[in-house]
């Protein structure tokens, strides 16, 4: 699981605006931000760097799942 919407909506970025720093289909961001397919290390990262946060923040933590 991953928190890419939330931290899209905190800090007011359009998911499509994410996906053309990427390089990426609106589609797939979408599918991220809504936890229907995980990106991979690599996208996490890139994902990670064009918002300005640390990776692990993108991530959830497995104790707020249970």
């Amino acid at each position: 699981m991953n928190r890419i919407k939330e931290v899209l909506e905190e800090k007011g970025i359009k998911q499509k605006w994410l996906a053309e720093k990427m390089g990426k289909s609106y589609n797939m961001v979408n599918s991220y931000a809504q936890n229907r397919r995980q990106p991979s290390l690599e996208d996490l990262y890139k994902i990670a760097k064009i918002l300005n946060v640390e990776a692990k923040e993108l991530l959830t933590d497995s104790k707020e799942l249970q």
